[in-house]
């Protein structure tokens, strides 16, 4: 057995107890629908048309959860296929799918370099595991052969500079532990790190925090055998030489190297995203959606006045109420944040976004004639967009 195999058949990742699916639904990006559908389909997908998904190293199921449980609660139909290397975690996964029901889920032990025998799919999840591949370019490829046209890939990968200290801590323990079996490892190595300075670099990381979680957390951040991290200039390489383009981060607005500083012209967009995150220093993961190179496209904009917008993170209500009145609201991630102003005049407009109307729904709804309703709404884009918060999906109408 391979020692990332058996790390996750004695700790499978993340740690879930099935029987919470009766109390709440972990959401998260990427693989929502409406993510899905604004940065892979333009947000003009035909729901009515069965989503054939595969959740590759599916670990304990939160992506394929949230995805199938999601599309259930919408009545849209799907067809998904869940492969992980752990029997372990693959029996968390589908007991949690027993928990609420779900149906038309098959699920595999193996591995997603095999991803092409399962079928062709049009949507693939693949978050947090290609970085743990002995060869993570060949999963990349793999998954590239299992794909539909016209789909793409959500995934998520590690990022260096917010993970600061964990890979010297990685390297020691393996030095130290590497031949133990997980759970003397696991022991011996909290021990050790009782005993570390709070000067070390690890333990002044505030960015990362998996290690608190339990032993399963611990293990997968401190103790993992196969771990890279990719930055910027490394994941837009390895995804154009295995036929990927990115479409976009999920909150491009950490990849905007203005927000710091003044940068000079001529500096290209992969230019700008890199010096970014060299001067934000906290991005841990890179999340973000991938089409086909040969279909290279960005996601959804509101210059298609038939598209459905929607609003993630917060009820459109509130926000309106809070934009009507002045209210300071603020947005961030990742150590980053900006004060959302809009003119109190964009407030019907974001008030009118149920998730069902389009743009011209709206405009015609708030009596905007199309010219003002144009000017204000791409503020609204332009403030909610980087931080995520803006998607277009028709996937409740």
């Amino acid at each position: 057995m391979s020692k990332v195999r058996e790390q996750y058949e004695a700790f499978p990742y993340p740690e879930r107890d099935p029987e919470e699916e009766r109390k709440r639904l972990i959401t998260g990006s990427p693989s929502l629908p409406q993510e899905i559908d604004h940065f892979v389909f333009g947000g003009q997908r035909d729901w009515s048309r069965p989503l054939r998904v595969l959740v590759a190293g599916g670990g304990t199921g939160d992506g394929l959860i949230q995805l199938t449980a999601l599309l259930t609660q919408y009545g849209k139909p799907f067809e998904a296929v869940y492969v992980d290397l752990s029997e372990a975690s693959r029996r968390v996964a589908e007991a949690r799918a027993g928990v609420r029901g779900l149906k038309n889920i098959r699920f595999v032990t193996g591995s997603l370099l095999d991803a092409g025998e399962y079928g062709e799919f049009d949507y693939i999840d693949c978050c947090g595991v290609l970085h743990h591949l002995p060869e993570p370019e060949a999963g990349f490829e793999a998954l590239r052969g299992a794909l539909a046209p016209g789909g793409g890939m959500g995934f998520m990968v590690y990022a260096p500079y917010g993970r600061s200290g964990v890979y010297p801590l990685q390297a020691a323990f393996g030095t130290l532990y590497g031949d133990l079996p997980p759970g003397e490892r696991i022991a011996k190595a909290r021990e050790v790190y009782e005993r570390l300075p709070e000067g070390h670099p690890f333990k002044a990381n505030r960015n990362v925090n998996d290690h608190k979680s339990g032993d399963a957390g611990f293990y997968d951040l401190l103790l993992h055998t196969q771990d890279r991290a990719y930055d910027v200039p490394d994941l837009l390489d390895v995804l154009e030489r295995t036929g990927w383009a990115l479409s976009g981060f999920t909150v491009p607005a950490l990849y905007d190297p203005s927000r710091l500083a003044e940068v000079p012209e001529g500096l290209s967009a992969p230019e700008r995203m890199a010096l970014a995150e060299q001067l934000l220093g906290t991005i841990r993961t890179h999340t973000g959606y991938a089409v086909p190179k040969a279909e290279a496209r960005g996601p959804a904009s509101g210059r298609n006045r038939t598209l459905v917008p929607q609003i993630k993170g917060v009820q459109a209500a509130q926000l309106a109420r809070a934009v009507a009145q002045g209210q300071k609201v603020m947005l961030g991630s990742d150590g980053l944040s900006e004060a959302l102003v809009l003119p109190k005049e964009a407030a019907p407009l974001i008030g009118a976004v149920d998730g069902r109307r389009s743009l011209s729904e709206i405009a015609a709804a708030c009596r905007a004639d199309p010219i003002g309703f144009g000017a204000l709404w791409g503020k609204v884009e332009a403030k909610l967009g980087p931080w995520g918060m803006l998607l277009y999906s028709s996937v409740l109408r």
